[in-house]
């Protein structure tokens, strides 16, 4: 895998752009659930999800802003970039299967503080809109070259009867 390197407050400029990807399974919603504590059915029953207006199961929304957050510290600014805040609208459901891609655009440029605000966009597949928002972004000031961190491998078993 290759480098990540940042881009700095100073070498952003208004208008630059980023792309980031990634296809959503059913192992990151049930690990999402896992880490938030959120077990709302709509998430995790395909029975009662069938109920639904949606007609079946649908990923944790803030799904979508963790995928913002990973195309921020991978792409523009990248590395040591505080992300500080982040405006959202679902506009469409996720689905395990899904390919989403976080479409980003810096908006605006404040010295004070280093702050960036990102437009950002995500498409599934399809081409459609699922999510829409504005990220504060603490842009780095120095430059940085690093590799990605190696993650584990996670492996799911049964729970335990309570």
């Amino acid at each position: 895998m290759s480098n990540l390197e940042n881009t700095t407050f100073d070498e952003l400029e208004v208008g630059m752009t980023a792309q980031y990807q990634k296809r959503v399974s059913e192992e990151d919603i049930t690990l999402f659930a896992i880490l938030s504590g959120d077990t709302n059915p709509l998430h995790l029953d395909p029975e009662y999800a069938k109920t639904t207006q949606f007609g079946g199961c649908i990923a944790h929304g803030a799904l979508c802003a963790i995928l913002v957050s990973a195309a921020v510290a991978t792409t523009i600014p990248g590395p040591g970039s505080v992300y500080a805040g982040q405006e959202m609208r679902f506009k469409k459901p996720v689905r395990a299967g899904d390919l989403l891609t976080a479409h980003l655009e810096i908006k605006e440029k404040k010295r004070r503080g280093n702050i960036v605000l990102i437009d950002n966009k995500i498409t599934n597949q399809n081409g459609e809109t699922v999510f829409v928002g504005v990220s504060t972004v603490v842009a780095p000031t120095e430059k940085l070259v690093t590799k990605p961190a190696h993650l584990p491998e996670v492996e799911f078993r049964e729970a335990l009867p309570a």
